[in-house]
């Protein structure tokens, strides 16, 4: 802990459907940015209190939909846990306290065990599909557990709850609305159990509560908003500005996001850190640090965004919550994306009013309300998302790793059975 706050470390990175080789062995580019500021502001290194790493694409979408993500999962959080505690500056040790996984979009949240992961309880884990048929190409998955009052030293028992979103919206510059309506279904869908102790408003429908019902809220991963510069503006032009600060701030102003974000249309009542001040971080060419794909216009598509209780809704510009660091990883060259680090410094505990829930909590907009559907759409799209990857995952193999190849060799070996049993004359 920093001055008695919990700093929270949060990495985002769309994989590129490179499953084992999506993360290089060494993630001390990764890392290291926490450790150094750490050092700067308390005049020691130390280790972040909790880390939370969401992926996207993780592997294959044929073998994500059919739910083959054990292994890559297994050497994922074997890789990030190594390397957290070989980096550790004091050695500090690491524990998993929770993972969810849907498709290809998975994410994992750690505690030190020295010192949160011992005043966690209450783990929930959940997930939500919001593409075709509510298959899980596209949605989000989520970890929610509650920390304990004696590590938030709060002498009235107040306990804190920790919400964390990784989720991947829908793709291109013109599918704006389309992200839009991501999010609300993700708000209306991804829903937690309520705990047995009753510590949930209990107005929340059906006894399952959304993302915003809890103390401190993170929500990230391959969001998908593009820059919607004008018309009269090249791509040339727009990538020069890409490239320094002042051109970064002005371009600011046509980041989807930000707009809509304003507008309370998405990611509605979040905060984000100065984007801006780093470099889009999408579409790169494979195997370059610094080389954009001609095919898309560069935009920050992969963010991470935050709030916690006694946030204004009316000001955003203003939140409880300190970024530290908010930056890529320009050394990850195997995806078209660049990874994503935050660390964010949450508020101390503050004292709650007699006579309210033992858990502060934040107030879910209005616009917000569960899907009495929720339950069957997930699981539809999981059914269908399971029955097209199998069969996806069938001609793959059939084509020897080519899904295309594997339909032409059925095809033609049909044709060539058909014609076997046509009767000769």
């Amino acid at each position: 802990m920093l001055e008695n706050k919990i700093t929270v470390q949060i990495g985002t990175y769309n994989a590129n459907l490179q499953g084992h080789e999506g993360l290089p062995q060494n993630l001390v580019d990764w890392l290291q940015p926490s450790l150094t500021v750490s050092q700067f502001l308390g005049n020691t290194r130390t280790a972040s209190d909790i880390v939370a790493i969401g992926f996207q694409e993780l592997l294959p979408l044929q073998l994500g939909l059919t739910g083959l993500s054990k292994a890559v999962m297994k050497s994922r959080d074997d890789l990030i846990r190594s390397q957290l505690e070989s980096h550790a500056p004091n050695k500090e040790k690491y524990v998993l306290i929770g993972k969810a996984v849907y498709v290809g979009i998975a994410l994992l949240v750690y505690g030190r065990d020295d010192g949160i992961a011992k005043h966690v309880s209450q783990v929930q884990t959940q997930w939500t599909g919001c593409g075709p048929g509510w298959m899980g190409n596209k949605g989000a998955v989520g970890v929610r557990f509650k920390v304990s009052a004696a590590f938030t030293g709060q002498d009235d028992g107040t306990s804190e709850t920790y919400t964390f979103v990784n989720a991947h919206l829908t793709a291109h510059l013109h599918k704006l609305e389309n992200r839009i309506e991501d999010y609300q279904h993700i708000v209306q869908t991804l829903l937690f159990p309520e705990p047995l102790d009753g510590s949930f408003p209990s107005s929340t429908t059906g006894r399952y509560s959304n993302i915003y019902n809890t103390t401190h809220l993170f929500f990230f991963g391959d969001l998908n908003f593009r820059i919607q510069a004008p018309v009269d503006m090249t791509r040339d032009q727009l990538e020069a500005k890409v490239r320094t600060e002042d051109g970064r701030n002005e371009l600011r102003a046509y980041d989807q996001l930000s707009i809509t974000r304003i507008e309370g249309k998405v990611l509605t009542n979040l905060r984000e850190g100065d984007f801006w001040k780093f470099q889009c971080t999408y579409k790169y060419k494979l195997g370059h640090v610094d080389l954009y794909d001609t095919k898309r216009v560069p935009s920050w598509t992969d963010r991470i965004l935050f709030m916690t209780v006694g946030d204004d809704p009316s000001d955003l510009s203003r939140s409880g919550i300190t970024p530290l660091v908010y930056t890529p990883v320009p050394s990850y060259v195997a995806s078209d994306h660049k990874p994503v680090m935050a660390l964010l410094q949450i508020p101390s505990p503050r004292a709650i009013e007699s006579g309210l829930a033992a858990t502060p909590l934040l107030t879910s907009p209005p616009q917000y309300t569960n899907d009495p559907m929720w339950a069957q759409k997930r699981y539809i799209g999981k059914v269908l998302g399971w029955v097209i990857g199998w069969v996806w995952a069938l001609f793959w193999f059939v084509g020897a790793g080519n899904a295309v190849v594997g339909v032409c060799g059925s095809l033609m070996g049909m044709m060539g059975f058909a014609w076997w049993k046509t009767p000769r004359v």
